[in-house]
């Protein structure tokens, strides 16, 4: 049968997605690229946050007017494992729902919807800590940018997060594991590798004793055919002197790295559980930007944290102008039940968040547009991602990761394919984007 799906949330979803695609069709199923044309129908849904869980149900509830002509139903994902219990009662149109942890029970299970007995099913398992690697995975058919799981799980216990309630505790995979799959993506087309977990640089401490992601980069960038290797949600407190030493001397990989500090203020660091603190957090920030002066650092930050104080605010707002980030997001504080945050006191109301999320945004509106014109003039690499009606073809440089950062715009005399890579020199700069024409 075809199978569907319609995937929310950040790349580990996605990740997720193509593992269970993957599974389906060693199994004799097939993938729909419309729903209409399927016999199922997959929703992979976000629960991290409120905004997240909503555009999740939305597209339930949107998938759901095909249910026509005998199609089936099902939800998965991090909203599926959360709340199972309550969307089973509430969502009689949806006829299953699976957790993070049994994508390989997908086919069985879509399989028996189709019975002359068939029931809804809830299979929501918990997570196993010894969960075995599978090596199914649906590539797209030009997979020259693809995501690297290396781990799985968080032991991270931020007071406003509910993913190691959702996806366990934090379990990495093995280096051959990982180095196989870069090398099956390499032959497959891919360019570019890019490592995700819920925190990289925690990779290999569970298993190895030590914490192992500056050996990994080093076995990956061994990679036939990778050209580049990004970094994504890495914790300021591991980023060692050893890590930074491997990104600097590797050209392989990216000037590129995700941080994501949530907030400059000692006190409502604290009340988050992070361990940093302004101190480490700059002294960080110091030795990327020291040993890698071309080093584009995206970071995230949440406005409205319990107890947050304007004092705290403004000292916020005074890190992101100091330290003038290439790319930054703000997030108002999501009051996520059975976390310790959303029990505590002084609450910050919603229009005080927005209000204090506008802020750091206008502001960071003008140090991006800043950065941008200082690349005038430059000749960057970037890869395609597309061409654009016009002709001309919309890319990314080296400092950006695919549907999350800044794009380059630019004109070209000889044809192009997503994946490759090409010379352009920057022409015009904008707040988030850039312009500019082949060399």
């Amino acid at each position: 049968m075809k199978i569907y799906f319609d995937t929310l949330g950040c790349p580990k979803n996605f990740n997720d997605t193509e593992m269970a695609m993957g599974i389906l069709e060693e199994n004799g199923h097939s993938i729909a690229d419309e729903p209409k044309d399927a016999d199922v129908i997959v929703v992979n849904t976000c629960g991290f946050i409120n905004d997240a869980k909503r555009e999740s149900i939305d597209a339930i509830f949107d998938m759901s007017e095909f249910k026509k002509n005998g199609k089936k139903l099902v939800v998965s994902g991090c909203l599926a494992q959360r709340y199972a219990d309550e969307l089973y009662k509430e969502m009689p149109e949806v006829d299953g729902f699976i957790g993070v942890n049994d994508y390989e029970k997908l086919p069985e299970l879509v399989s028996s919807l189709f019975k002359a007995e068939s029931e809804r099913f809830k299979v929501i398992d918990p997570c196993n800590v010894n969960d075995l690697e599978n090596d199914s995975r649906k590539l797209a058919d030009n997979p020259y940018s693809a995501t690297i799981k290396i781990a799985e799980g968080c032991n991270n216990v931020c007071a406003y997060c509910v993913i190691p309630q959702i996806r366990g505790p934090y379990r990495s995979r093995p280096k051959e594991k990982i180095v196989a799959e870069a090398e099956r993506l390499a032959k497959a087309g891919c360019k570019e590798l890019i490592l995700i977990a819920q925190d990289v640089t925690y990779y290999g401490q569970d298993i190895y004793g030590s914490l192992e992601l500056p050996g990994l980069l080093k076995e990956l960038c061994k990679v036939d055919g990778i050209q580049w290797i990004r970094l994504l949600y890495c914790y300021e407190d591991r980023i060692s002197d050893e890590l930074i030493d491997v990104m600097a001397s590797e050209s392989k990989i990216c000037n590129y790295i995700d941080i994501p500090i949530q907030h400059a203020s000692d006190s409502v660091l604290a009340d988050m559980n992070r361990r940093s603190t302004a101190e480490s957090i700059d002294n960080t920030l110091r030795r990327l930007k020291n040993k890698i002066p071309d080093i584009h650092i995206r970071t995230t930050l949440i406005v409205g944290f319990p107890g947050e104080t304007e004092e705290d605010y403004d000292k916020l707002v005074a890190f992101v102008e100091k330290e003038k980030f290439a790319r930054l997001g703000v997030f108002a504080y999501s009051r996520e039940e059975g976390t310790p945050a959303a029990e505590m006191e002084n609450q910050v109301p919603d229009e005080v968040k927005q209000v204090r999320l506008d802020g750091i945004m206008m502001r960071q509106i003008e140090i991006s547009l800043a950065l941008n014109r200082e690349k005038i003039g430059r000749t960057l690499e970037v890869i395609v991602d597309e061409r654009d009606d016009d002709g001309s073809y919309i890319g990314r440089t080296r400092y950006d990761a695919p549907e999350i950062d800044n794009s380059v715009v630019f004109v070209a005399k000889t044809e192009h394919v997503p994946g490759d890579i090409v010379n352009v020199e920057i022409l015009d700069a904008f707040d988030y984007d850039l312009e500019g024409r082949e060399v």
